[in-house]
């Protein structure tokens, strides 16, 4: 039985490989033509002003590659709701970043959709995510795994609300993340590749082929998308990657240790927050820049120095996590 998983699994991630690195030139050449490229902040690194004009939106390409494969390819595992829940997640928030990079785009600038509008359409992904997980799951219920205790603690009614907030703040984790070539990509590898061992561990064998055919699409997507970086995911991109994240936790019931997976997203999540925090209330900044990666640029580090210490320091939230939960 577990022969047969594990060809399923290299399958879907070579598959999913070829197909991305076929497929990618084509769609860099065709988003130059409509002209569809990467808009620098007035405000950023002057360094990072030769990346405008650089094609976006490459996170449309690994999305709809890693759903096409994994349906064609499992069509007999198409009864279960894993599969369908994980293609809403990451379809879901894929839509609210493209609907955000298009208008980037076309307008030429930075303007986007507005935070309010943007936060708004992920909440109703995130909500309706949670609201079809117990219509289609069983088993799905409000209690939660505490890491090396082996006990489950049923939080009732906050549950729903730690869904939300895994979804809403892991996606837009992300995105923040997503500032240096390759560095989103090869830290949402990484993450992903430690709930394909927690699905393996619950026999979830679904979940484990699904987030390997998506490993294996950005694994095709780094051989564009690492310095200098030929594409970029955009928003569509990285909110994808954090939705699909935060629903491969919430299956694998994996809920606190999602924190700690994803560490070096919620690093550069807390740098932005407490640059503005200080800057409102004290006026100074805690950072020479914000997310905190800009910060090591400014120090002096090149980015492939400042991408690689970050994969690293990834890979070590990823090991520790899978410790805790097999301990």
């Amino acid at each position: 039985m577990f022969n047969m998983v594990f060809l399923k699994i290299v399958l879907n991630f070579l598959v999913s490989f070829i197909v991305v690195v076929a497929v990618m030139p084509k769609a860099i050449r065709y988003l130059k033509k409509l002209k569809f490229g990467q808009v620098e902040r007035e405000e950023g690194l002057q360094s990072h002003k030769a990346k405008g004009g650089t094609p976006t939106m490459g996170g449309t390409v690994f999305i709809l590659c890693a759903i096409i494969v994994v349906y064609i390819l499992n069509m007999t595992s198409l009864k279960n709701p894993y599969i369908h829940l994980l293609t809403f997640a990451f379809l879901g928030f894929g839509l609210v970043g493209f609907i955000d990079d298009y208008l980037i785009v076309v307008r030429k600038t930075n303007d986007g959709l507005k935070p309010l509008y943007k936060y708004a359409l992920q909440s109703v992904v995130a909500i309706a995510f949670y609201i079809l997980a117990k219509v289609f799951i069983p088993q799905f219920d409000t209690a939660i795994s505490i890491p090396l205790l082996h006990i489950e603690v049923d939080i009732g009614w906050f549950y729903p609300i730690l869904v939300y907030f895994m979804f809403t703040a892991g996606s837009n984790a992300v995105n923040l993340t997503d500032g240096l070539d390759g560095l989103a990509t090869g830290l949402s590898m990484i993450a992903i590749s430690v709930f394909v061992i927690f699905a393996i561990m619950n026999k979830d064998y679904e979940i484990a082929i699904y987030a390997m055919a998506v490993v294996g699409t950005l694994l095709g997507f780094m051989c564009f998308n690492y310095h200098p970086a030929r594409i970029f995911m955009g928003d569509t991109g990285s909110l994808a990657l954090g939705g699909f994240l935060a629903a491969l936790a919430v299956l694998t019931r994996q809920e606190l240790l999602f924190i700690l997976i994803g560490g070096v997203f919620l690093v550069e999540t807390l740098s932005v927050i407490i640059q503005v925090v200080s800057f409102k209330t004290r006026g100074k900044r805690v950072f020479k820049m914000a997310p905190i990666h800009h910060h090591f640029e400014m120090l002096g580090w090149t980015e492939q120095q400042v991408v690689i210490s970050f994969w690293f320091l990834g890979f070590i939230c990823g090991i520790i996590g899978i410790v805790l939960g097999v301990m």
